[in-house]
């Protein structure tokens, strides 16, 4: 039976759904725990609409989408703090954050707040890094050069997303265990499957507990050039990173992850699809286990259901089970990677199962 240390997965994530005011405004959490967060990952569910993402490592006026290859912006008046149970917003959205009328949705991480120096790498990084629940935010400068860089864990990442902030022609460049190499990768802001021959992004090599390894490729480590890495590292009962085969039935894979999820993110990583976003907060059917709302990373698409005869998933005590064929998350004998975050563990920190659906 799994276990855990994070007994309530709200003091490390949250998902936040709110409505735009078009005026200043600040957004509480409504979960059991209060949590200042150090990532948000916003988006308008009503409409078309770029992602948005802000850090506090980055500072909270730079923001960036990750549907998009552009770089990092500056906009005072969107994301203008993070607050101890939630963030606050501005009134000029762009349409990102806050436009009068619209929903949105919010996911938010809990880091280690403020950056320290960490030098454990042969590049010296900026790191914001929470050793609970498995999750760094990494900031660097690049040398052009095959190199290591601390991410602060103490545990080897299974997932890392990586950006070039400075560019506006680079991939979110993604590291994962479970693809096929260390030399693959694949793109957050693409529907591209999985690719081979890029050794010079991770340096085709695998992360420790203490460094990752980047290689000459300009969208991880350009000479001069300014970065940002969101690292993970699973957690029995908090976090998981893992992959399955699809089978092709409406009545689909399940998928044991050791908690009930409150977030999960799907990649076929063998055809061009469309990442799959799903969360526990986003459905308009009785019983929130019922997942019927899907986003996509790569795309700036508003929100889409899939119908009271196809349910996407059912979240339930100790992982997710898929309710679909699609071909973006269940096509038969089709390869898949996901990440997944708790809202409760399967069992807790002193071996008493939570409550089972």
């Amino acid at each position: 039976m799994a276990y855990t240390d994070v007994d309530n997965g709200e003091l490390y994530f949250q998902t936040k759904l709110y409505s735009g005011t078009g005026s200043s405004q600040s957004i509480t959490f409504d979960g059991s725990e209060n949590m200042q967060p150090d990532w948000l990952w916003i988006k308008r569910r009503d409409s078309t609409a770029n992602h948005r993402t802000n850090d506090v490592v980055r500072g909270v006026t730079k923001g960036m989408n990750p549907n998009q290859h552009n770089g990092e912006d500056t906009l005072t008046d969107s994301v203008t703090s993070f607050d101890s149970n939630g963030f606050s917003l501005g009134a000029g959205s762009q349409g990102y954050t806050n436009t009068s009328g619209g929903t949105f949705v919010a996911w938010c991480w809990k880091a280690g707040g403020s950056a320290s120096s960490n030098s454990d790498g042969s590049i010296t990084s900026s790191v914001s890094a929470n050793t609970t629940s498995g999750f760094s935010i990494v900031t660097t400068t690049g040398t052009g050069s095959n190199a290591t860089i601390g991410h602060g864990l103490g545990a080897a990442p299974s997932m890392i997303i990586g950006k070039r902030r400075d560019s506006g022609s680079t991939n979110w460049r993604i590291y994962n265990k479970n693809l096929s190499s260390n030399s693959h990768i694949i793109f957050l802001d693409t529907s591209g499957p999985e690719q081979s021959g890029n050794s010079s992004t991770w340096n085709n090599t695998t992360p420790t507990s203490s460094v990752f390894s980047v290689g000459t490729s300009g969208d991880t480590n350009a000479s001069s050039g300014t970065f940002v890495f969101y690292c993970f590292a699973e957690k029995k009962g908090f976090s998981k990173f893992g992959s399955y085969t699809g089978n092709g039935n409406a009545d689909g894979r399940f998928v044991f992850t050791g908690f009930e999820p409150a977030f999960v993110l799907i990649k076929r990583t063998d055809s061009s699809t469309s990442w799959q976003l799903i969360d526990n907060k986003r459905s308009d059917v009785n019983g929130s286990n019922i997942i019927d709302k899907i986003l996509a990373s790569n795309s700036s698409d508003a929100e889409y259901d899939e119908g009271s005869a196809n349910w996407f998933a059912d979240f339930v005590s100790n992982g997710f089970k898929l309710r679909n064929s699609l071909g973006a998350s269940n096509t038969s004998g089709a390869s898949h990677i996901y990440m997944a975050f708790a809202e409760n563990p399967f069992v807790n920190s002193k071996g008493i199962p939570t409550t089972a659906r």
